[in-house]
C-alpha cells in the first residue's frame, strides 16, 4: 500500500506543477477516503499536504482545518514524528488565525511549545520553537496583550541566540521593536529596542546582509517610523535613502532574473530538439549550465542555509507567490514575511512622499503617489477587488491582505489631498477626497480608522476655500473619531485656527477653549508636532488680543521648532508671514522686510497662492509706511494678479458638484458591516500589519487667510479683561 500512496503523492505533485490544484487534492483525498487502510503516518502526511495545498492555492480554510484536526487525532497515537506534529500544530494555528478564532489558536500554540520544550536542543527544535513563539506573539497582539507578546518574542530571541543565528536574532529584535512602537508607553524601552536592532545588525556579516533583504526593509522602515514619531526627520533621511536604493537594486535584480529565466527557457526548448547537432548541443548545454549557476547565485537566500527549505510556510491571504514576490524575514519553518514585496515597495514610495511633501518636492511626490497607487490597484485586482466590490463580498481569508492595500491607498490619497491643497489645486483635492470617501463607503469596517482622517481633510479643504465655520465643524468631528491623543490635539488646534479666522468674539472664545487644554499639555507629547501647531494658534490668538510682544515670543519659538525639527516649508512660510506682520506692527521695518521676502520666496517655491497673496498684502502695507511708492505699485500689481488667480481657483472649487458635499456639516453616512468575521479579521490586520506611521502626513497647519486684520493692528490699544491660557 505504501507504493500506492507514493504513486498518488507523485501524481498530486504532477497536477500541482501543471496548476491543476483540484486534481492534486483529489489524488491525495483518494488516500484518506480509501476503504483499504493505510498506515496512520501515511494518512497524516497526506492530510498535511492537502491542508498546505488548500492554504496556498484556495480560500477553503475550513476544509484545511478539518484535515489538520484529523491529523492531530492520528498523531496522538504515534510516539515520535516530532516534525510532523510541529507541522500540524503550525498549520492548524494558521487556520485559526485566518478564521479569526484566537483562543483555540493560543491553545494549539501552547501545546506546541510544550512539545518543543521536551524535545531537546537540536537546531530544528529551536526553529520550531521560534515559529510557535512568533505566531503566539501575533495572536497576543490581536488581543491587545502587548507585554505578553513581547515576552513570547523574547523567548524566540533566546532560542535564536542558543543556536547562534544572528539573522534570526535580528528578526525577533525587530519584531520586539515593532510591538514597542505600537504600544509606546515607555520612551526608554523604545530607545533600547532601537539600539538592540542596531547592535545585532552589526553582528551580521556584510556578505550575509545582502541576502537579508526582508530584514533590511523591515528594520529600516521601523527605524523610520520611530524617527517620524519623535519628529527626527534629519536622522530618518539616511534610512530612507538606504531603502530607496535597495528597492532600485532589487528591481534591477528581478528584471535580470526575469531575462535570464526567459533565456534559459529558450535554451531548454532548443536542447529538446532531437535533430540538434552534437557540437551545437554541447555549446548550448555549457551555456545552460552557466545560466543556471548564475540564476542560482542570484536567487539563493541566506535563509535557506538551515536545510529546512522543504518545510512549507504559511501563505496568509492565500496569494500564490513565486520567488521574488516574498521578502522573507526568517528561515522555514517560520512564516517570517511581514508584508508582501509589492506592499513594501509601495510603503517606501509613501515614505518618500511623506518626507518630500513638506519640502515642496511636489513633482517627485506626484510620481511616487502615482506609482504607489498603480501597484496597489494591481494587487487589489488580484484579490478580486474591482469596481463595485464591497467588503461584504470579500472572502474571509482575503480580508487581511485587502486591509493592507486599502490602508496604503488611503494614505497615498491623503498625501495627494494635502499636496493639492498646498498648491491651491482645490478641484484636484476634491477629486482625491471623493476617492477616499468612495473607498471608505465600500469598506467601512476595514477602513474605520480612516474616518477621522477623512473628516480632518474635509476640514482642511473647507478652511482652504474660506469656509471656516464648516472647517471647524469637521475638525471637531475628526477629534471625536480618533483614539489618538496626538490627532485629537492637532484637530483641536486646527479648529481653533478656523474659529480665529471667523473673527467674532464668540469664535475667539471658542478658539481659546480649544487651544488652552492642548497648550497646557503640549510638553507631554512625543516630538514637537503638537507643540509647533499650538504655538502657531496661540500666537494668532495673542495677536487678536493685541498682546503683540508675547505673540512674537511664542511664534518665534514655534518657528524655531518647526525649522529645526519638521522642515515643513508651508508652516515656516506662515510663521514668517505672521512674524513679518508683527514686526511691521511694532515698527521694526528692517526685520519686517527681511522676514516677508523670505516668506514670499518659500510660498512661491510651494506654489502656495493664498500665502503669496497674504505676504504681498503685508508687503504693500510695509512699502506704504516706508513711502516706497514704486515698490508699492509693483507689489499691488503683482498682488492683484495673484488674487485674480486665487479667485478663479476658488470659483472653480465652489462651482464643483463635490463642493457642497465636502463642506456639509454632516459626516458621510455609511452602512457598517457588523459581521463578526470581518471584525475579527480586521483585528488581525491591525495587529499583524499596523504600519504605525504617526500622523502619516503630518498635516500642515491651515492658512489663516485674514491678512487685513494682521496689518491694521493698533499697538497703542490693549484689550481689557482678556482670558489668558
Amino acid at each position: 500500500m505504501e507504493a500506492v500512496a507514493e504513486g498518488l503523492w507523485g501524481l498530486a505533485d504532477y497536477h500541482e506543477k501543471k496548476g491543476d490544484v483540484g486534481k492534486a487534492v483529489k489524488c491525495l483525498e483518494a488516500i484518506c477516503q480509501s476503504q483499504v487502510t493505510f498506515f496512520p503516518i501515511v494518512e497524516v502526511k497526506t492530510r498535511l499536504r492537502i491542508a498546505a495545498l488548500l492554504l496556498k492555492h484556495s480560500h477553503n480554510v475550513n476544509h484545511a482545518k478539518s484535515h489538520l484536526e484529523r491529523s492531530q487525532l492520528l498523531l496522538k497515537n504515534i510516539p515520535s514524528c516530532f516534525d510532523l506534529k510541529c507541522r500540524a500544530y503550525s498549520l492548524l494555528s494558521q487556520c485559526y488565525h485566518l478564521v479569526g478564532t484566537i483562543p483555540p489558536q493560543k491553545q494549539v500554540l501552547h501545546k506546541a511549545l510544550e512539545l518543543t520544550a521536551s524535545a531537546g536542543n537540536e537546531i530544528s527544535v529551536n526553529l520550531w520553537s521560534c515559529n510557535f513563539n512568533t505566531q503566539l506573539a501575533n495572536a497576543l497582539i490581536i488581543e491587545g496583550d502587548f507585554q505578553s507578546s513581547i515576552s513570547a518574542l523574547q523567548c524566540g530571541y533566546d532560542c535564536a541566540s542558543q543556536i547562534s543565528y544572528p539573522e534570526l536574532q535580528m528578526f525577533f529584535a525587530a519584531s520586539i521593536l515593532h510591538v514597542h512602537l505600537m504600544q509606546w508607553d515607555d520612551m526608554d524601552l523604545v530607545e533600547a529596542a532601537v539600539d538592540q536592532c542596531d547592535q545585532i545588525w552589526e553582528t551580521i556579516r556584510p556578505e550575509n546582509r545582502q541576502h537579508c533583504l526582508g530584514l533590511l526593509f523591515y528594520n529600516e522602515l521601523l527605524h523610520i517610523f520611530y524617527r517620524l514619531r519623535i519628529c527626527d526627520y534629519k536622522n530618518a533621511a539616511p534610512h530612507l535613502d538606504r531603502l530607496d536604493a535597495a528597492v532600485k537594486a532589487d528591481s534591477q535584480k528581478m528584471e535580470q532574473v526575469k531575462e535570464m529565466t526567459k533565456e534559459l527557457d529558450s535554451l531548454n526548448q532548443s536542447l529538446s530538439r532531437s535533430d540538434l547537432p552534437k557540437r551545437d548541443r554541447s555549446a548550448l548545454s555549457e551555456k545552460q549550465a552557466q545560466l543556471q549557476e548564475r540564476l542560482t547565485s542570484l536567487t539563493t537566500s541566506s535563509n535557506d542555509q538551515t536545510g529546512t527549505g522543504s518545510l512549507e510556510p504559511a501563505y496568509f491571504g492565500n496569494m500564490k507567490r513565486t520567488y521574488g514576490d516574498k521578502l522573507v524575514l526568517a528561515p522555514p519553518p517560520i512564516d517570517g514575511e511581514w508584508l508582501p514585496k509589492s506592499a513594501v515597495y509601495a510603503l517606501v514610495n509613501l515614505m518618500v512622499v511623506i518626507f518630500g511633501r513638506p519640502k515642496g518636492l511636489f513633482r517627485e511626490c506626484g510620481r511616487r503617489i502615482q506609482s504607489g497607487m498603480r501597484t496597489i490597484k494591481e494587487e487589489l485586482a488580484k484579490l478580486g477587488i474591482t469596481d463595485g466590490v464591497r467588503e461584504v463580498n470579500l472572502q474571509h481569508s482575503a480580508i487581511w491582505m485587502a486591509g493592507v492595500y486599502l490602508m496604503l491607498i488611503m494614505q497615498f490619497l491623503e498625501n495627494k489631498v494635502v499636496v493639492d491643497l498646498t498648491r491651491s489645486e482645490f478641484v484636484e483635492a476634491q477629486e482625491a477626497l471623493i476617492q477616499m470617501r468612495n473607498w471608505f463607503m465600500r469598506f467601512p469596517t476595514i477602513l474605520q480608522t480612516c474616518e477621522s482622517i477623512i473628516e480632518t481633510l474635509r476640514g482642511q479643504y473647507a478652511h482652504s476655500v474660506g469656509c471656516h465655520s464648516e472647517a471647524a465643524f469637521h475638525y471637531i468631528e475628526a477629534s471625536k473619531l480618533t483614539q489618538s491623543k496626538s490627532m485629537q490635539a492637532i484637530c483641536q488646534v486646527y479648529a481653533a485656527v478656523s474659529y480665529i479666522c471667523i473673527g467674532d468674539a464668540e469664535s475667539s472664545s471658542q478658539a481659546l477653549d480649544l487651544i488652552g487644554p492642548v497648550y497646557r499639555m503640549m510638553d507631554s507629547f512625543v516630538g514637537v508636532r503638537e507643540k509647533t501647531s499650538v504655538l502657531f494658534a496661540y500666537g494668532l490668538l495673542l495677536m487678536k488680543q493685541q498682546d503683540l510682544q508675547e505673540a512674537r515670543n511664542r511664534l518665534a519659538k514655534g518657528l524655531q521648532l518647526t525649522h529645526n525639527h519638521l522642515g515643513n516649508l508651508q508652516l515656516v512660510a506662515q510663521y514668517l508671514t505672521i512674524l513679518g506682520s508683527l514686526a511691521l506692527a511694532l515698527h521694526d521695518n528692517v526685520q519686517a522686510r527681511e522676514i516677508l521676502r523670505s516668506s514670499l520666496t518659500l510660498a512661491k517655491k510651494l506654489y502656495d497662492i493664498p500665502t503669496q497673496v497674504w505676504v504681498l498684502s503685508v508687503l504693500t502695507a510695509l512699502y506704504q509706511e516706508l513711502g516706497e511708492k514704486g515698490n508699492e505699485m509693483d507689489n499691488i500689481e503683482y498682488q492683484k494678479k495673484k488674487m485674480d488667480e486665487l479667485q478663479k481657483r476658488l470659483a472653480d472649487a465652489h462651482s464643483s458638484i463635490h463642493h457642497i458635499e465636502l463642506i456639509d456639516k454632516e459626516r458621510f453616512q455609511v452602512q457598517q458591516c457588523h459581521e463578526l468575521n470581518i471584525k475579527r479579521a480586521i483585528a488581525g490586520t491591525a495587529a499583524g500589519v499596523n504600519l504605525d506611521i504617526p500622523e502619516s502626513v503630518g498635516l500642515s497647519t491651515p492658512l489663516p487667510n485674514f491678512s487685513s486684520r494682521l496689518v491694521d493692528l493698533d499697538t497703542g490699544r490693549r484689550g481689557r479683561g482678556k482670558r489668558k491660557l
